[in-house]
């Protein structure tokens, strides 16, 4: 009877890691395609927009299999504990992202494919590492893996430096008051959105390093503490 009780609970973790990788790819899959969105490529804005309701079913659905394990599963220790209660935090943050993705690609509809072009290098630069960033994050906290996990703090430098180059490129294009300088808050704002994807991954892998010490500690700039939260 214990046996098949272990049983069934592992087949609920091995759900709830399913539904985990699920929601991962998509996040990967629509960042990348944000990052299409924003250097002009109008064919996957439609279809990042209307990711929600995906995502709000993947998230539902970790949601649920986690508080069903830690109710009715009960002493949750050690590596189980871990697992669910770390799965349970990571959805928020995937989510987070996921919802960042549809505000990009929202932000994006209306700039004209001239103006996108002026960051179209940074852009995909920047969507593709903090989509990598996603990625190993996870699969970090999947496989226990702490040096992947760490890898992924220390790709967040790499993403800063982007933004911060985009950033610079916007404040000089804005002052020689070029025609489409108009658009240019909105392209800032995408570029701080993955920006901030990079630091919501840096927030999975630390979930990723509690699976494996039990600890969780996240260093946050403190100037970019809470922006892009609500």
């Amino acid at each position: 009877m214990v046996m098949q009780t272990r049983t069934k609970f592992s087949q609920q973790l091995d759900g709830i890691q399913d539904l985990v990788v699920r929601l991962k790819e998509k996040c990967v899959a629509d960042v990348r395609a944000a990052g299409l969105a924003a250097t002009g490529d109008r064919g996957v804005q439609e279809g990042v927009a209307n990711g929600r309701k995906a995502e709000d079913r993947l998230r539902q659905g970790i949601e649920d299999a986690c508080l069903d394990a830690m109710l009715l599963q009960q002493p949750l220790i050690g590596d189980d504990l871990r697992f669910v209660s770390g799965s349970f935090r990571i959805v928020s943050d995937l989510s987070h992202i996921d919802g960042m993705t549809r505000d990009a690609a929202f932000l994006v509809e209306e700039v004209p494919e001239k103006a996108s072009d002026k960051l179209k290098d940074e852009f995909i630069a920047m969507s593709e590492k903090s989509a990598q960033m996603v990625s190993d994050a996870v699969d970090a906290f999947v496989n226990s893996d702490v040096e992947l996990a760490q890898k992924v703090i220390e790709a967040d430098d790499k993403v800063n430096s982007l933004y911060a180059d985009s950033e610079e490129k916007i404040v000089k294009l804005i002052r020689d008051g070029k025609s489409s300088a108009k658009y240019l808050p909105e392209l800032l704002m995408v570029a701080k959105y993955f920006e901030r994807i990079g630091d919501l991954s840096k927030r999975v892998a630390a979930w990723a390093i509690f699976r494996v010490t039990g600890e969780h500690k996240v260093e946050e700039k403190a100037s970019q503490a809470g922006r892009l939260e609500q």
